[in-house]
């Protein structure tokens, strides 16, 4: 006899956020996200309760993968202020997560509970920001400063079509970025 498969409930959330970045929360849709993961939709129900159960699922390991896992793999490699500043900007707006967080930030403007939720991760990164920025920057103003340009840069880059002369966009978000440091 064989056993019964079922696709694993991160599967589910996985191609959620998926859904999520390509098309926004309209696009998160049972069906869809059956197809695309090559099952029925019957097995969804045994892990979520509806539709709303899953986005608020995805949103909570959107927020622990960009806020809760990045800050714990930051600190657990170690390294100056500096350095962790680097791999945090990498790790939080990595190829993988950045189309999810714009999504989240675009869904923010239609949704009061969406838009809370992304003041709490903001709030988290600003925090960690400022206390990085902190270990070599003694002026508090200074420190949240550099905290909104770091973060600003990060996100407004992404909105951008501006073009750079010689540079490439990556080239000068990197000089930006270690000015920031200086």
């Amino acid at each position: 006899m064989v056993a019964e498969t079922r696709t694993p409930r991160e599967r589910w959330i996985e191609q959620g956020l998926t859904a999520l970045a390509a098309g926004g929360p309209d696009a998160v849709r049972i069906e869809a996200l059956a197809k695309a993961l090559g099952v029925t939709k019957g097995g969804f129900y045994g892990y979520f309760a509806d539709r709303g159960a899953l986005l608020t699922e995805m949103l909570d390991a959107w927020e622990r993968e960009s806020t809760d896992a990045v800050i714990e793999r930051v600190e657990r490699d170690g390294g100056d202020a500096r350095s962790r500043l680097d791999r945090a900007g990498l790790l939080t707006f990595s190829h993988r997560l950045i189309p999810v967080d714009l999504a989240v930030r675009d869904w923010a403007r239609r949704d009061a509970d969406v838009a809370e939720r992304l003041r709490r991760v903001d709030n988290r990164r600003m925090d960690y920001l400022r206390a990085l920025f902190g270990e070599f920057c003694s002026d508090p103003d200074e420190v949240e400063a550099r905290s909104m340009l770091a973060f600003s840069l990060l996100i407004g880059n992404h909105f951008m079509a501006a073009d750079h002369g010689a540079r490439t966009r990556d080239e000068v978000v990197g000089l930006a970025a270690a000015f920031l440091k200086t």
